[in-house]
């Protein structure tokens, strides 16, 4: 029910843009099949959330669990087809989360940011820093990657923490065809013990120790690999010095926690709603959503301050996880009770 309303209200928001853009009924289609497992991938636990609480919920309104409870099977008894079902569910969703929903993110960003955000940069262009191996640094005031070149760019080559040399160049420019840099006005610095050697040339072509395109990934790179290709990324972005390891980290580490979360969510869902209340379902929904959206909020929230200061990316992660696992075990016991 979630995922066909949020389709609409997506195309109600952009059909202007496709419609002025011109878009072809075939990517239209393919992008809001990746819309699909990318919104389901997004909110997968609250749907399972709501679902259990609305299904425990009509059990308890006719009496059924008090019949079960009465019969002599034990609440633990009655909580296992849950856990079961949660393992299933799981399962699936790991599968999902480490594997397709990747290929799907990279269509979804890549449609959005080509028809829906045009004009608007999907990487870093502006003063560009990186350690592109264990002896080398780059750095370029401007960098434009639809075009291949930089500005004011710079290379310092080091040996034992001392600079050998340093090169600089005014433009760099960088040629698919052959993979050789142009660079104009370039200038070489050696570093000797005396004297520094200076050798200047207008324009000159060269190889250097890195890939063009892998410079400046786009910002949304992290959501398109899967996780063994996520794991080697984020080590080379930390050589590389990457200002974004803690975004990239927050990426892998909500690979396992996400459908962890979907057993915290369940047994707080089958406490919630097992008792029967006065409100009947209504009730159950209404402390169901105030749950949900109070785990979404905190994931959130812990996630934008780990992305913005030094707090751990695994303790922003998990500690939803960790908040709402007391909580599960409290409500509970108070439920078995």
């Amino acid at each position: 029910m979630f995922i066909p309303i949020g389709i609409i209200v997506n195309l109600s928001e952009k059909i202007d843009e496709i419609t002025e853009n011109e878009v072809p009924l075939e990517e239209v289609l393919v992008f809001y099949g990746n819309f699909t497992i990318y919104f389901a991938n997004l909110l997968f636990p609250i749907f399972l959330f709501l679902s259990i609480i609305w299904f425990t919920s009509k059990l308890a309104n006719n009496t059924e669990i008090i019949a079960i409870l009465s019969s002599g099977i034990s609440f633990w008894r009655f909580l296992r087809p849950y856990i079961i079902g949660a393992t299933l569910v799981c399962g699936i969703a790991l599968i999902f989360t480490m594997y397709l929903v990747p290929n799907a993110s990279q269509g979804f960003n890549e449609f959005k940011y080509q028809y829906f955000k045009r004009g608007k940069q999907s990487q870093e262009t502006q003063n560009v820093y990186r350690q592109v191996n264990d002896e080398e640094f780059i750095f370029a005031t401007n960098f434009q990657p639809s075009t291949r070149t930089a500005r004011n760019f710079t290379l310092e080559h080091f040996e034992n923490n001392e600079m050998k040399f340093k090169i600089s160049a005014s433009r760099l420019k960088f040629n698919p065809e052959d993979s050789i840099y142009t660079l104009s006005n370039f200038e070489k610095r050696i570093i000797k013990d005396r004297e520094d050697v200076i050798l200047r040339k207008s324009s000159i072509d060269t190889v250097l120790p890195f890939e063009f395109d892998e410079l400046t990934p786009v910002e949304y790179i992290a959501e398109t690999l899967d996780y063994r290709e996520l794991k080697e990324f984020i080590e080379i972005e930390k050589r590389r010095g990457s200002a974004n390891i803690s975004s990239y980290q927050i990426v892998a580490y909500k690979r396992w926690s996400v459908p962890v979360s979907a057993f915290i969510l369940t047994i707080i869902a089958v406490s919630v709603s097992a008792m029967k209340r006065r409100g009947g379902m209504g009730a159950n929904l209404a402390i169901g959503i105030v749950i949900a959206f109070g785990y979404i909020f905190l994931d959130k929230v812990f996630g934008t301050i780990a992305e913005k200061s030094t707090f751990s990316p695994l303790l922003a992660v998990w500690l939803s996880n960790i908040l709402f696992g007391i909580l599960a075990i409290y409500l509970l016991i108070k439920s078995k009770r």
